[in-house]
């Protein structure tokens, strides 16, 4: 498989690595010299100094060979711009572009139905503001995402030491916790993602994701000893797009907000547009300020500047405060090893999330999401069993899944069956994997269509 990624910036550099990593071929066309250098120098790609944009350029990547074009640099306008020249060149190269604009946000479908040079819009943004309100109302939760239209769900759960789930290991799950046993996806211990078997235990201070249905995700919390309680009120750093489609999502829903921005000429701008959310201009990082708002009296504190910095700043104070239900939008990739350690855990990333929405794009056989956790070593993929794939009709246990790998669901006609080693999966199930890094070659290989020769 062949993909051109236009623009080499956070994004484009980490789907090059990610891509390139899997063996793919990768060509990424970007500008800037600097960036452009960085990458010859980093990654096994080819690199191309000059505009995306660019007719030439485009052609002397290889354009009408190749059966993916990634537009993710930081404008719109050049993305879009890549995607209707390449569809000049080669029509059957399949098209995606970033687009962040909120001024496109009514124009994403006709784009894609309509107009035929891009097959696929991109924007992680609406995907993070989606997460963080997951994440905001279950306050123990570290991390939160669904699949199916969200009839499945997968959480994160930080294990303490007075959790009845500490010591237990996953062969008694059904002694312990009867039917309404959570599936048990990943574990993350000291950095390293285990895909669990029934002879691995679960030890406080484990990071545990499990997967239930979405009407039964209030019961298997409190499995876990956590009760939901939604929030009634949040104060929101930093108005740029996320935050501010934060904002308006949230005062729709009744709740409470206050939003603090940096820069008087955006706090009127946001003034304009918001409804009923508070608009406060000042600097999110001042303690003076967070101590005028009353913040023991406030249930969830947000910060998505577009400074890390900022970001771990305010959360820290937030916590230091009494404040447990915070989330931070961090963009460097370096910065989460040490995150943890300082007590930042529920963190969410525009560029992680446009990984995933890119992925599911690229990755072989019919996926229909790839969602990446903890910094990408980890992946959920939802796809549609295919007729002549090899995990179809026969028992899982008599399939070899990949090392590192877990099918954690499987849904059928609506019904979603957590699957034992007798289940088959059928043609046309829809099913969700687990998946570490290093295996996700061989799980593509299992979900694509076999080729039989007569």
């Amino acid at each position: 498989m062949k993909i051109i990624i236009v623009g080499a910036g956070e994004v484009g550099y980490n789907i090059a690595s990610r891509l390139a990593s899997e063996n793919k071929q990768v060509v990424v066309i970007e500008k800037n010299p600097d960036l452009a250098r960085v990458l010859f120098e980093d990654l096994d790609v080819q690199v191309i100094e000059g505009s995306g944009s660019s007719p030439a350029i485009l052609t002397q990547a290889g354009i009408q060979e190749t059966d993916i074009l990634l537009a993710v640099t930081d404008s719109d306008e050049i993305n879009l711009t890549a995607c209707l020249v390449t569809n000049l060149l080669s029509p059957s190269t399949k098209k995606l572009a970033r687009i962040r604009n909120t001024d496109f946000d009514a124009y994403h479908e006709i784009f894609k139905n309509q107009i035929p040079y891009i097959d696929t819009i991109i924007n992680p943004e609406i995907e993070v503001v989606n997460t963080i309100r997951r994440l905001v109302d279950i306050p123990q939760a570290l991390d939160a995402g669904g699949f199916a239209e969200g009839k499945v769900r997968y959480t994160g759960i930080r294990i303490g030491y007075d959790s009845v789930m500490a010591g237990v290991c996953l062969k008694d799950f059904q002694d312990r916790f009867g039917d309404t046993r959570p599936l048990i996806a990943a574990i993350i211990r000291k950095n390293d993602v285990i895909v669990p078997r029934g002879e691995d235990c679960i030890f406080p201070e484990d990071l545990v994701y499990f997967v239930c249905q979405a009407d039964q995700l209030h019961d298997t919390l409190k499995l876990f000893g956590i009760q939901v309680k939604p929030i009634q009120s949040a104060l929101i750093v930093g108005g740029g797009r996320i935050g501010a489609r934060l904002a308006g999502q949230m005062e729709k829903e009744g709740i409470k907000t206050r939003l603090i921005e940096a820069s008087k000429t955006r706090c009127l701008e946001l003034a304009e547009q918001m409804d009923k959310t508070v608009v406060l201009h000042g600097d999110g990082s001042d303690q003076k300020l967070f101590l005028e708002e009353n913040l023991s009296q406030i249930d969830a504190v947000i910060s998505v500047t577009d400074d890390d910095e900022t970001n771990v700043l305010v959360s820290l104070l937030a916590k230091n405060l009494g404040v447990e239900n915070t989330v931070t939008r961090i963009g460097k990739s370096s910065y989460y090893p040490f995150l943890a350690t300082i007590g930042i855990e529920k963190v969410v990333s525009p560029r992680l999330s446009a990984v995933s929405s890119i992925l599911q794009n690229v990755r072989q056989g019919k996926v229909l999401s790839d969602i990446s956790i903890f910094g990408e070593r980890g992946e959920f993929i939802q796809a549609i069993a295919l007729e002549t794939s090899d995990i179809t009709d026969r028992p899982l246990k008599d399939i070899h899944i990949p090392k590192g790998a877990l099918l954690v669901c499987i849904i059928r006609n609506g019904t979603i069956i957590i699957p034992a080693g007798d289940s088959v999966v059928n043609p046309g199930d829809q099913i969700i994997v687990f998946t570490v890094k290093q295996a996700v070659k061989k799980m593509e290989k299992l979900l694509t269509v076999k080729l039989e020769f007569f």
